[in-house]
């Protein structure tokens, strides 16, 4: 068995996709690269892949497929991982090698253990290329260091802290087991990649090292807060998904159940701030749907994230309110350097 798997989503990615699996390989013979060429049509992805095939036929294996999104591309990424673990590393993103060596050697340890770690947790970095500016995010304040844990030994998020799928390692037969299937043709998939597994976590292993980078700044990323108005329907598809997903109610793990409450609040935060970006009526009609959605699915829920602090100051009617809401959006833009 391959200690890990690590699943490339490809879409017109021959300008960088060699950078990220060049990061990868050093890491051993015992990895797993797949590459998933997703309907690439506007360069030469898919020669590239096949190339890289060619040039590390044990390591690398390619799936060529219509387009369907990043999160089709992660699900056929799953659906042919053998690895013990399985990362998600975006195309455009990397490793910090020496780093990832350090976690590999804990990974490696997990092939002789009856009950392999279920979640391994490390830091990712912000990358914003452009401006020379690296940003790393860590859990040091939340997670105990380099042993294995529990829900009842995790301490309090930040504000600005939340697992993102740069940050997560699952055990591939744990995301099998529960069938996770990512949405097609829809953008931040993601968010359900680092929410909807939880429940099914028991035990957990966080590394303090910065093994992710993240690129930003490209004009067309889904995290550009312009692209972001343009797909603000697929922000709002993937909440209702995350809203249907989980039932909080049945959550035994008091920390658990806080954090995918804060999540939740944070979802239906920039659900609502985006659509009072362009004050029409359209958008609020919109805003008070997925409000609505929420409420009908738990009233109490609905209550709870409603009144979170979060929210508050996000929803309040007139147009001081939008303008103070838009403002607080903006301040925690710079402070934490999300995009």
């Amino acid at each position: 068995m391959k200690t890990i798997s690590f699943a490339i989503p490809c879409y017109n990615s021959a300008a960088y996709m060699e950078k990220c699996v060049y990061s990868l390989l050093p890491l051993g013979d015992d990895i797993e690269i797949i590459l998933v060429n997703d309907g690439s049509t506007k360069d030469n992805t898919a020669e590239i892949c096949d190339r890289l095939v060619e040039e590390h036929p044990d390591i690398i294996k390619a799936i060529h497929k219509e387009n369907g999104g990043h999160g089709s591309a992660v699900n056929y990424g799953l659906d042919a991982a053998e690895g013990l673990y399985f990362k998600v590393v975006d195309s455009d993103d990397w490793l910090d090698v020496d780093s990832m060596n350090r976690v590999m050697v804990f990974l490696r340890k997990q092939l002789a253990r009856r009950q392999a770690v279920d979640l391994v947790i490390t830091n990712y970095v912000y990358e914003k290329v452009y401006e020379g500016a690296h940003t790393s995010m860590r859990y040091t304040n939340v997670f105990p260091t380099e042993k294995e844990f529990g829900w009842q030994d995790v301490g309090h998020f930040h504000s600005s802290q939340y697992l993102l799928m740069h940050s997560a390692i699952y055990r591939t037969q744990l995301l099998k087991d529960m069938n996770l299937r990512l949405p097609e043709h829809c953008f931040y998939v993601d968010n359900i990649f680092v929410y909807v597994p939880l429940p099914h976590v028991k035990t957990m292993y966080y590394f303090n090292e910065d093994v992710y980078r993240y690129f930003i700044g490209r004009e067309d990323q889904s995290v550009n807060e312009k692209v972001m108005l343009s797909r603000i329907d697929q922000q709002l598809r993937i909440t209702r998904v995350m809203i249907d997903s989980v039932d909080l109610s049945t959550i035994d793990q008091p920390k658990l159940r806080q954090y995918m409450h804060n999540y939740l609040s944070m979802m239906m935060c920039i659900c609502s701030i985006f659509l009072r970006m362009e004050p029409t009526p359209e958008n609020e009609e919109k805003r008070a749907d997925i409000w609505q959605y929420l409420r009908n699915k738990d009233e109490k829920l609905y209550k709870e994230v409603r009144h979170s602090i979060l929210n508050m100051g996000t929803n309040i009617p007139s147009e001081v309110g939008r303008r103070l809401g838009l403002a607080g959006y903006h301040l925690a833009q710079k402070i934490f350097k999300f995009n």
